[in-house]
């Protein structure tokens, strides 16, 4: 941490006063920085501290607070939000990192401690959960008051820290949280140390610190330090600071490179973006517009252990270049090859900010729309609305080219590939079906409901469409080579073989390890409220079978009916119920529940015990009840 100044000293020994840096801005110190700004009687507060600004207020003329806006979640930030809630103040907190205020209880019931390499500070948080008004979405505009706040991601001190942009008295403010502390100077190096013995958020601040110089702020407010005067000189200073460390860590070195020229030509009109986790790709064209295959992770600098939202961050860093550097006046269409976050995680920003269409599969799209419904690996946290969902193998016209989507099980059988010409050359972007540059090498994950004869399958699928060019979800583009797909129908035939020997009398199934499933696999409820599940019950055996069904509920809860068709089936005392199952098919039924009247839980297990023709299969499927607890509204004016 850096060293304490004499007059931070002075501030905590002596009074604490409302320190005017302009008109309508306070700086008040405290456990951080409260930057206070005064629209007539009431203020809006910037970070908030052990929140004894509250009782200073009146000092400079001001009866009530009415919002704060936290920067990130550290907790000398934040330990006093209690506060602020007491005094119907709307606490808003960093989109990202929203867990770390509303759900604070959880996060410290689930953050490992034992064999820990996760080196996030994310245990410098509230000690409890507080309820949020709303959070601040990244590149969003919020009107509060007079005022209209900015939201630009930088992450660096935390992944998910924002910097709060705003025009007061004819100043352009950057209230940057803990980003910098002063010319050459950040508060903390230990926080941006995201993994174990990594440089992840020294690397991020550099990036963050050189967009918010692009934006040419004329005041810098930082959570710890003194307000700087000149940005530009005091970025500067601190990013040459923090460069020569990554130089001596030999973290990062292609930092620059990657910042002045972050795609690449495949082709004339095909890029690949060389900063992302998982490859995107642009198609180009003439008329300036671009259509982008897959946007998960954009500008990356190295990933942070753990799987919470606070440890993933998509931004939008490398657009600006494309535009420039291509000519490209408007990103158009974005289309995903499979709903892994890696994938889509940064679409939804492409549809908000650079209003982007959303076109997908038909069949994954309420994979994106409802990801909370699905048992299924890597979903991204948020719903990604959907524009537009397309067929499969029909000609699907975008700005001079024509595409064609095809089903593409395997690595998930949520996987189309994408057909296109461009420069001469039969194109297929596949997503992450195989490994490697020479693609050669299975990717397949069972619980993305894999089946043993998916590989034959795209292995005929790419003999059919014969591409010249296959655009990879995580290696090089691949140019075909003689043999190639002689190669994939080996491939295939010997991953089929081999789980049919090693599975005898497999079915569909077996691949998963189930016999039954019920979405959606997590749901909100509120007490002695009717919700209804979904189950399918796959049938493992070469004859039509009968299957036995009891529901697995928490004490207090009642099992109601089930659906079956048009036809309602009653459950016996014992929550029992029988229904028909074809051969080599599944029976759909609906199930509804009510909850207890005293229902508080998260995570609230249901399951179902199946028995099939008298082979007793057990609790196959759960999902997730949460209790409803609702952390607030939609952004004023934004």
């Amino acid at each position: 941490m850096a060293t304490i100044k004499s007059d931070e000293l002075r501030a905590v020994v002596e009074p604490p006063v409302m320190e005017p840096i302009l008109d309508n801005l306070f700086l008040f110190r405290d456990t951080c920085n409260v930057y206070v700004i005064r629209n007539g009687r009431e203020a809006i507060l910037i970070d908030f501290g052990a929140g004894d600004v509250l009782e200073h207020l009146a000092s400079i003329g001001v009866d009530q607070a009415t919002d704060v806006l936290m920067t990130h979640h550290h907790r000398d930030q934040a330990q006093g939000l209690d506060r602020a809630v007491e005094a119907g103040i709307h606490v808003w907190a960093p989109h990202t990192e929203q867990e770390f205020f509303h759900s604070a209880d959880a996060h410290w019931q689930a953050r490992e401690l034992f064999n820990n390499y996760n080196m996030r500070q994310d245990r410098f948080s509230l000690l409890h959960s507080v309820p949020v008004t709303g959070t601040l979405k990244d590149y969003d505009t919020w009107l509060i008051g007079n005022s209209a706040f900015r939201v630009v991601p930088t992450p660096g001190h935390t992944i998910g820290s924002i910097t709060l942009m705003t025009e007061l008295d004819g100043t352009s403010l950057a209230f940057t949280g803990d980003l910098i502390a002063g010319a050459g100077q950040v508060w903390s190096l230990a926080a941006t140390q995201w993994t174990y013995n990594g440089a992840e958020g020294v690397a991020a601040s550099i990036a963050s610190l050189l967009d918010l110089q692009a934006r040419e702020p004329d005041l810098l407010l930082p959570s710890h330090g003194e307000p700087m005067r000149e940005p530009s000189s005091a970025i500067n200073l601190t990013v040459e600071r923090l460069w020569k460390l990554l130089q001596l860590r030999g973290d990062n070195l292609r930092l620059f490179e990657l910042r002045a020229k972050p795609y690449e030509q495949v082709t004339k009109h095909v890029l690949r973006n060389r900063t992302s986790v998982s490859n995107s790709y642009v198609l180009l064209s003439d008329s300036g517009k671009a259509l982008m295959i897959d946007f998960g992770y954009d500008f990356v600098l190295g990933g942070a252990l753990g799987s919470d939202r606070g440890s993933r961050r998509p931004w939008l860093y490398t657009i600006p270049q494309l535009k420039h550097q291509f000519g490209v006046e408007k990103i158009d269409v974005v289309i995903p090859t499979h709903f892994h976050d890696d994938h889509v995680a940064g679409i939804e920003l492409l549809r908000r900010i650079e209003g982007a269409q959303v076109w997908v599969a038909d069949f994954i799209a309420d994979v994106l729309r409802q990801p909370q419904r699905f048992d299924l690996p890597c979903l991204w946290y948020d719903p990604v609305p959907v524009d537009r969902q397309l067929p499969l193998e029909v000609d699907i016209p975008w700005e001079e080219y024509t595409l064609k989507l095809y089903a593409l099980p395997g690595h998930t059988f949520y996987a189309v590939a994408i057909g296109f010409e461009a420069d001469g050359y039969n194109v297929l972007a596949t997503g992450d079906q195989y490994q490697g540059d020479d693609g050669l090498k299975l990717n397949y994950v069972y619980p993305n409901r894999f089946h043993a004869d998916d590989y034959i399958k795209s292995a005929q699928l790419y003999r059919r469409v014969r591409p010249d060019l296959i655009l990879t979800g995580h290696w090089h583009p691949q140019w075909v080579t003689p043999n190639y797909f002689d190669k994939l129908d080996t491939l295939g035939a010997e991953v089929a073989r081999l789980h049919h020997e090693l599975q005898p009398q497999v079915q569909d199934w077996r691949q998963e390890g189930f016999v039954a499933r019920l979405s959606p696999y997590q749901s909100s409820a509120g007490q002695g409220q009717t919700i209804t599940l979904q189950a399918e019950i796959s049938n493992p055996f070469d004859h039509d079978s009968e299957a036995t069904l009891r529901m697995v509920v928490p004490p207090g809860w009642a099992v109601v009916d089930a659906v079956v068709g048009d036809e309602h089936h009653w459950f016996n005392e014992a929550g029992i119920i029988t229904v028909p199952v074809p051969f080599n098919g599944v029976q759909c039924l609906d199930i509804h529940l009510r909850t207890s009247l005293n229902f508080i839980d998260r995570r609230a297990r249901v399951a179902i015990d199946v028995t099939i023709d008298g082979r007793r299969f057990g609790q196959q499927a759960e999902a997730l009840v949460n209790a409803v607890m609702p952390i607030g509204g939609a952004p004023p004016g934004g």
